[in-house]
């Protein structure tokens, strides 16, 4: 079966520098072989992933041919899935560059990287982007949509484990619910 990201990424020059590495036949044998296609559209792992999501990395080429990334955040769910090949968000203002706008008029491919830290997963993502403004709404500029092309989930190894803020207060708290019950249990047990 092949692996849609690998059709896409595993270019000649990537190739020769795995086949250098020794890497090459075993991804060959896991991501080449086979008519069937893989990882071409999302599936409920990879909706459920996005969905949690507070933030990702969104890289576009400008025509000179430098890569730009770009941070997009918001509350859980900002990054919808509309089915198995779209994604969605609002593009808000923010310091209004429109660098990654004006990067795929020129050339619509994109590359998405999601993490979560807190479980140490990535998500890969390759698409085309396009953008429809967004002609009235008070806060979004334009709707951003993601026509997606092939995913794969990264290796953890290296991602380095770390905790949003708001959950890291819920725990504090209900830590701390937890010692006032203990102490108050204990102030009890005293008195009797």
């Amino acid at each position: 079966m092949r692996h849609a990201f690998a059709n896409i990424a595993f270019t000649p020059a990537v190739r020769e520098v795995q086949a250098r590495d020794g890497s090459r036949a075993q991804y060959a044998r896991a991501f080449e072989s086979g008519d069937e296609v893989r990882n071409a559209e999302l599936g409920p792992d990879e909706a459920a992933f996005i969905h949690a999501q507070r933030s990702f990395y969104m890289a576009t080429v400008s025509e000179t041919g430098w890569p730009y990334v770009q941070h997009r955040g918001g509350t859980p769910g900002f990054l919808r899935v509309v089915d198995a090949k779209t994604l969605t968000f609002a593009d808000l203002p923010g310091n209004r560059q429109f660098i990654s706008v004006g990067n795929v008029a020129q050339d619509n491919r994109v590359a998405l990287i999601l993490m979560d830290y807190t479980h140490r997963q990535r998500l890969k993502l390759l698409g085309r982007l396009s953008v429809e403004e967004s002609a009235g709404e008070a806060r979004t500029e334009r709707t951003m949509t993601i026509h997606v092309e092939a995913f794969d989930w990264n290796c953890p190894k290296y991602i380095p484990m770390r905790f949003e803020a708001d959950d890291v207060q819920r725990a504090l708290d209900a830590r701390d619910r937890r010692i006032a019950e203990l102490e108050a249990q204990l102030a009890e047990a005293r008195r009797t």
